[in-house]
């Protein structure tokens, strides 16, 4: 007998169904692809844009870092030349301290003593020298207090001696520079 098959058309149906799936599913697969292409081009567009901008601030670090290390130099050099200026000046300033200072230990001392040696270190000044008493010492030591560029004159030691067979005093002393003083005409 012959078999016919009065429901062919649901055979079709399925195959129509599975047409549509297999191609429903192929768009999905090519569309999901493509979205997944797309996430990685705008991402990969996004991470390119920020690595030549981190280029770009990098340069301009680095450009920054030569204007700092410029800056750095020059500011080492500005502090070498201030004290190079310091310096000279001190110099200049400690030019006439000698000076002065001789020219006020000529006035402040008393006749019958005699200096036998100076010694500056500083501010500090140690003399030692010859008195014909100890008088003449004590006037010394108050002329120097009267002074205005010296002062704390100290007696460290004073003790008889005989010098070219005369009686004398031999005395040690240490008197300080005073700091800046102004001079009459006001100038320092």
């Amino acid at each position: 007998m012959i078999r016919i098959n009065l429901l062919p058309h649901r055979e079709e149906k399925r195959k129509a169904r599975r047409q549509q799936f297999y191609s429903l599913l192929g768009m999905v697969v090519v569309l999901g692809v493509l979205v997944v292409f797309l996430g990685f081009s705008v991402i990969g567009g996004y991470i390119s844009a920020q690595e030549s901008k981190n280029q770009f601030l990098k340069k301009e670090i680095a450009l920054l870092d030569k204007e700092i290390d410029q800056i750095k130099r020059l500011k080492e050099q500005t502090q070498a030349l201030l004290a190079r200026k310091q310096i000279i000046e001190s110099l200049q300033q400690d030019r006439a301290e000698a000076v002065r200072l001789l020219s006020e230990m000529a006035k402040q001392m008393p006749e019958g003593v005699y200096l036998r040696s100076m010694k500056q270190d500083g501010r500090k000044v140690s003399l030692s020298g010859y008195a014909q008493s100890n008088a003449r010492v004590s006037t010394l030591m108050r002329n120097i207090e009267a002074s205005e560029w010296l002062e704390r004159p100290e007696l460290v030691e004073i003790k008889a001696v005989s010098v070219e067979k005369r009686r004398s005093n031999e005395f040690n002393m240490t008197l300080f520079l005073k700091g800046e003083v102004k001079e009459e005409g006001g100038a320092k």
